[in-house]
């Protein structure tokens, strides 16, 4: 369960800032140069790990260029945080 908002990441190139808040239903916002061919993708990631770590969550993601993998770590961090589950692996 989502308690608070928190975050994970960085606005460094090859990097992303995901924020996690709490929210009565799922919903992503993706932003970042290359919406156009990414987007999707992104938040069918976010989905699945959300969907993964029960967490009903509003979660944005400010892309620098991350690849799959910081994506997902990042995304799964901010969860984490926001449930106060930080250093519990699901």
């Amino acid at each position: 369960m989502i308690i608070r908002k928190a975050q994970a990441g960085s606005l460094e190139s090859s990097d992303c800032l995901v924020t996690v808040e709490p929210a009565d239903a799922y919903s992503v916002s993706y932003s970042g140069q290359n919406e156009a061919i990414f987007k999707r993708r992104t938040e069918r990631l976010a989905l699945e790990i959300a969907t993964r770590l029960s967490a009903r969550a509003r979660i944005s993601i400010q892309d620098q260029g991350a690849l799959d993998v910081t994506l997902r770590a990042r995304i799964e961090t901010a969860i984490e945080r926001a449930s106060g589950d930080e250093g519990v692996r699901a």
